[in-house]
């Protein structure tokens, strides 16, 4: 089984690589970033597709940053995630490959989604403004797979990973979220032994979280067993407020200072939680516990943190 891997070396690919290596075998795997092939590119797209000859195409590539980025270039944003889509999809249905992956995230959710947000909202509102840009053009992906299975019965399963948080993720300073944020903040606040550390909002609302190598574990099964397009939420569905992340990351990384909150400052949406029932009834979930899943992600941030020094994007 060749099976093709783009966006190798994003978050989610490198938790991924792995997987799909001990299970199909490292030499089946063909892994791609965007320093090989540029995938906006229609003509590097087809020679991808000609040298590889994949059955199956786990499709990760995309173009993704923080807020403040969507803010400033939401063109790029829609321009570059829609071709990324639409090429991708087109060659793969040309090459008759057998089955497609593609991940879109939770940010494509109504903005006034009704949490447990289940996947029946997708389409019943407009997303958060912030990143609209970058999540309608990820949305295309649910039309893209209907609409080249529906004509050249491509096998296209699209997933929607929640929170995602673990090893890899991006800890830069002006475009993080949450959980590495948090990671990096309070690590430094130890290592310079600050006796506090102020945090914006209440602490009060609601997310879930979901380690990434439980989302990379789960693709196989929507490789070998799954033929819906989907789109089906991979998360936990555990709640956890902020204030309880916050102090659980404060006391992994060992800061014993205090945790203040500037209640001037905006909560944004009070409870976001992804629905993960079509998952649990197919008897899958995405189960490694918060705790565990933080402990095992602040290891790897400070032994990282440690190596390659301050200004770092790991």
């Amino acid at each position: 089984m060749r099976i093709l891997l783009t966006g190798s070396t994003g978050f989610l690919g490198r938790h991924t690589r792995p997987v799909l290596e001990q299970r199909y075998g490292a030499a089946n795997i063909v892994a791609v970033s965007a320093r090989d092939y540029d995938l906006t590119d229609p003509r590097q797209v087809e020679a991808l597709f000609a040298a590889v000859k994949p059955q199956i195409v786990v499709h990760y590539a995309g173009y993704s940053g923080g807020i403040r980025a969507n803010c400033v270039y939401p063109a790029d944003f829609y321009f570059r995630n829609t071709i990324l889509t639409a090429l991708t999809f087109e060659a793969a249905s040309r090459h008759r490959v057998e089955k497609l992956i593609y991940p879109m995230g939770g940010c494509a959710y109504p903005a006034g989604a009704t949490s447990p947000i289940g996947e029946d909202q997708l389409w019943q509102g407009f997303p958060q403004p912030e990143s609209a840009a970058y999540s309608t053009a990820k949305m295309m992906g649910v039309v893209a797979a209907r609409a080249f299975k529906a004509q050249y019965g491509l096998n296209a399963t699209v997933i929607i990973p929640g929170n995602l948080y673990g090893e890899y993720d991006n800890y830069s300073e002006l475009d993080s979220h949450v959980i590495p944020a948090m990671i990096r903040r309070y690590h430094e606040a130890q290592l310079s032994g600050a006796e506090r550390v102020e945090m914006w909002g209440t602490g009060r609302p609601e997310r879930d979280f979901v380690y990434a190598t439980d989302v990379a574990e789960l693709v196989p099964y929507f490789i070998e067993k799954y033929d819906e397009v989907g789109p089906i939420n991979l998360s936990s569905g555990v709640s956890t407020s902020i204030k309880t992340l916050a102090r659980t990351i404060a006391g992994l990384v060992g800061f014993t200072g205090e945790i203040v909150w500037d209640v001037s400052k905006p909560d944004g949406q009070m409870v976001k939680i992804f629905d993960p029932a079509r998952l649990n009834r197919l008897g899958l979930a995405c189960g490694t516990p918060l705790e565990e899943g933080l402990s095992r992600t602040v290891r790897w941030f400070v032994t990282n943190y440690a190596a390659r020094g301050d200004g770092l994007r790991l």
